[in-house]
């Protein structure tokens, strides 16, 4: 019954028609920004977060959601329709792709639109019954636990984003190194700001984020020197009753697999799009057409990756701790409206909170009619020039950093990090590592120092914590994992060379 209670709670809040329009353009913005190659909901949140000092917390955090949960919808229509992937619908050019070749377009955006409707219906019931009781678990933590906790969220998103731990862990520590510029709280000391007058408030989050993730990608598309043709194929929606009897087993097997993967630190709609894929490969019925334009290929990735982008917001919400940069995107709006994300945040603002999750029910049902009646409309936003769209995209980037804080140094900081992120791409080495250290950096050195002085400086004190020695232990198996690995790759690879 409280769930109930609370469920009606929070839809009081989502169905006022301010937190409605609001939820609506946060899905319209993530559609589009899913359907167009090269862009994602990371650098389209970063390009809009600034826009939230002027909007209502609840409609600034339901609009930004929309945004990111909505782009899991339309990122799939590239995929299938042009083979051209987003990080989270890369599965779905497997099947998706094969079955446009046999002019089942319309069957396969119709799949993935109605699986991604159940995942998200799967997942926000997951959301609504665990959120609370994991809060009520990360009261248990003290300072110590934190830290540990934000190391091990380091050495899992680390290793799951670049593939590498060394690279992942390099670019994790050089986030927490920017998130340390600027002046100590507790000392009153300027670090590592260069003698730079501007530097001395630190590193702008708004600057990192466009620069490192906007411009960088902007930059990058430039790079590749091609424009992508428009889609012209025919579009004929409804399945078949036995194609749809097909589709609901997948996506359900794909909303269980992405719930449980969106609450792990690393996983979310990546992951689990890969899982869910492997699963229908094992036990669907019709395995032996997996690969060559199935529909379960299709239905279980996309659902999947929708559960997988809902789910991801409870480690965020019930513990404070962002699992990938979208999250910690997130967070920062959250901490610029003045809201703490953490165990206390269902207490302290429990309007804010079952809004949200009574919100994302609704966009769902936002993002069903547009994904599915209005796909064939959404297909002609491909037909826009690059040419066109990116400049107007880099002068946004720059009107949004100036606005901040009325200072042009500001954007000189972005076109910064536009270029350094856009050097970390041409290197290979991939920026939501970096961000995720420069959002928790700063939280990793309070807690490191809030523990000292509770223990008088007494290191042991990490590992004598029940929870705070398991997760380090936890680390430490991670590391060794790797460490194998590396040795055993090491001792194949001479006998490869010719």
């Amino acid at each position: 019954m409280d769930l109930l209670h609370n469920l009606s709670f929070g839809f009081e809040h989502a169905l006022t028609w301010q937190n409605l329009l609001y939820c609506a353009i946060g899905c319209v913005v993530g559609t589009l920004v899913g359907l167009l190659p090269g862009l994602g909901p990371l650098s389209t949140i970063s390009l809009l977060l600034p826009l939230t000092y002027s909007i209502p917390t609840d409609g600034s955090i339901i609009m930004l959601a929309g945004i990111y949960y909505g782009a899991q919808y339309g990122d799939s229509v590239s995929a299938i329709t042009m083979k051209i992937p987003h990080a989270s619908s890369i599965v779905a050019c497997i099947d998706g792709y094969q079955m446009t070749l046999k002019g089942k377009t319309g069957l396969a955006l119709f799949t993935a639109g109605i699986s991604s409707f159940i995942g998200g219906t799967v997942a926000i019931l997951v959301l609504a019954t665990l959120a609370p009781t994991l809060g009520e678990v990360a009261l248990l933590f003290g300072p110590a636990d934190y830290c540990a906790l934000m190391l091990l969220g380091f050495v899992c998103v680390s290793f799951v984003t670049t593939g590498s731990m060394l690279n992942g862990l390099a670019m994790t520590l050089i986030g927490v190194l920017l998130g340390l510029v600027g002046t100590d709280v507790n000392s009153g000391a300027l670090r590592f700001t260069l003698d730079l007058p501007f530097l001395a408030d630190g590193v702008g989050l708004i600057s990192v984020a466009l620069g490192c993730f906007g411009i960088a990608e902007i930059v990058k598309n430039l790079d590749g020197g091609g424009e992508q043709t428009p889609f012209n194929g025919t579009i004929k929606l409804m399945p078949t009753w036995p194609e749809f009897k097909r589709i609901i087993p997948s996506a359900l097997r794909g909303s269980v697999i992405g719930s449980i993967l969106g609450l792990l630190p690393g996983g979310g709609p990546v992951i689990a799009q890969f899982a869910a894929y492997a699963v229908d490969k094992r036990f669907s019925k019709y395995k032996h057409e997996m690969g060559d334009g199935a529909i379960e290929g299709v239905a279980g990735q996309a659902a999947a990756d929708e559960a997988a982008a809902r789910t991801s917001f409870i480690p965020l919400m019930s513990i404070g701790i962002p699992e990938n940069a979208v999250m910690a995107l997130m967070m920062a709006a959250f901490i610029v409206k003045g809201v703490q994300p953490g165990p206390n945040m269902i207490a302290n603002h429990p309007d804010l909170f079952w809004g949200l999750v009574a919100s994302m029910w609704v966009g769902n049902c936002f993002l069903v009619i547009l994904n599915v009646p209005l796909v064939r409309y959404w297909l002609s936003v491909f037909k826009i020039p690059f040419s066109v769209l990116f400049p107007a995209i880099l002068f946004f980037c720059c009107i949004g950093t100036y606005s901040i804080n009325n200072n042009l140094d500001d954007v000189y900081i972005t076109a910064t990090f536009g270029f350094i992120g856009y050097m970390f791409m041409r290197l290979g080495l991939e920026a939501a590592p970096l961000m995720l250290g420069f959002i928790l950096g700063p939280m990793l050195e309070e807690y490191f120092r809030r523990q000292l002085l509770i223990s008088r400086g007494d290191f042991g004190s990490f590992f004598t914590r029940p929870i705070s020695g398991s997760l380090l232990a936890l680390i430490a198996v991670f590391m060794l994992w790797q460490i194998f690995t590396f040795v055993r790759q090491a001792k194949k690879g001479p006998q490869t060379v010719v």
